[in-house]
């Protein structure tokens, strides 16, 4: 069967992993597809492929009920609608078939952190998505295992790994982008570097404890306001630990700034308590940063060997490995070859082909 029509809901676009993956497949499935998106084509425009899909107007606030009653009427008669996240719309749609993407089993794993609506809401709609879908993707070996160990599925769930861009995360930054960058962001000469929100499971409280005790700098590359709403603790261990003068929060930074950030970095640093995958430090990697990582859920599937892992709940051990790497030169640059090393196993290119296979397969 040939599919032709395939719809696409990219309202997820600008959020840092589903967003980084949507955006990274659509080039190569312009290519394969007629592609419709739901979403707004003022955030469209600014995208190469831009001029090759059509849009459909749709705002709805993810996990709504009115993305429940707006969606079936949004989607039109298509060969394939494909959700990115598990928030499928739950009554009949107009596509013949449908695929979902569930990147990881966050909400059912940590279900204690919603309240009761969120948690019911969650359940219902994780397991509507794999009932109701023809075809399920997922991003690792562990999450799959966390969605069969969370739901009673028997769907066989495809996994099709995320990557990085190596046009955009590279270590060939020009020294007089490197110290232009350094100035717009106030960064200090020397420092490790954290990359994420700062939702509770990115375990950034513990990367704050395990400064203490240094003289280390640390930069955050995120929002800084957005820390209110996710991890509250963060600003009173700040104060209650004088951190104030060694925590430098870049707020937003520019797509095309974060790879010369990444560049300046002597050690990147990703504490996370679970991720269905984990892109960052394959980033971090392509730029030539060493990595200290966490050695829990995907990690250790996604790094392999090629970084030096830490218990993310022991604060002494992750102090302690990041202290080892920083003083040993040898060390780093045997990190940088096998981070690149690494990267060449990722490809969104190969992943592109995988899930073009995938819904080829339908029929």
């Amino acid at each position: 069967m040939s599919l032709k029509k395939f719809v696409i809901d990219f309202r997820m676009h600008k959020a840092s992993g589903i967003g980084t993956y949507i955006k990274s497949l659509l080039p190569f499935l312009v290519e394969k597809f007629e592609i419709v998106l739901l979403g707004n084509r003022d955030e469209i425009g600014g995208y190469e492929w831009s001029k090759s899909v059509k849009v459909i107007k749709c705002k709805s606030k993810i996990y709504s009920i009115k993305e429940q009653l707006e969606l079936p009427l949004k989607i039109p008669k298509c060969d394939i609608f494909w959700s990115p996240h598990y928030n499928i719309p739950i009554l009949p749609t107009r596509a013949k078939f449908r695929a979902v993407t569930i990147h990881d089993a966050f909400h059912l794993a940590f279900c204690d952190t919603l309240n009761f609506m969120q948690k019911t809401y969650a359940k219902m709609i994780f397991n509507q998505a794999l009932s109701r879908s023809d075809i399920v993707f997922s991003v690792s070996e562990f999450s799959r295992s966390e969605i069969l160990k969370y739901t009673k599925t028997d769907k066989n769930i495809f996994i099709v790994p995320n990557a990085i861009d190596e046009r955009r995360f590279n270590n060939h930054c020009d020294s007089a982008i490197l110290e232009a960058v350094a100035r717009e962001y106030k960064l200090p000469e020397n420092f490790i570097l954290f990359v994420g929100n700062v939702k509770p499971h990115k375990n950034l409280k513990n990367l704050l404890f395990a400064l203490d005790k240094t003289e280390l700098n640390l930069v955050i590359v995120g929002k800084k306001d957005g820390f209110i709403t996710s991890d509250s603790d963060i600003f009173e261990i700040i104060e209650k630990n004088n951190l104030g003068e060694r925590i430098f929060f870049t707020g937003y930074v520019k797509d095309t700034d974060i790879a010369a950030i990444y560049n300046l970095a002597k050690l990147f640093v990703f504490p996370s308590l679970y991720e269905g995958f984990g892109i960052p430090p394959l980033e971090a990697q392509a730029c030539g940063c060493p990595v200290v990582c966490s050695n829990v859920a995907s990690m250790p599937e996604v790094c392999g060997d090629s970084v030096i892992y830490f218990d993310p709940c022991n604060v002494e051990e992750m102090r302690d490995k990041i202290q080892m790497v920083l003083n040993d030169e040898i060390l780093q640059n045997e990190l940088c070859t096998k981070g690149f090393e690494n990267i060449k196993r990722f490809s969104w290119e190969r992943s592109a082909k995988q899930i073009i296979k995938a819904m080829e397969s339908l029929q």
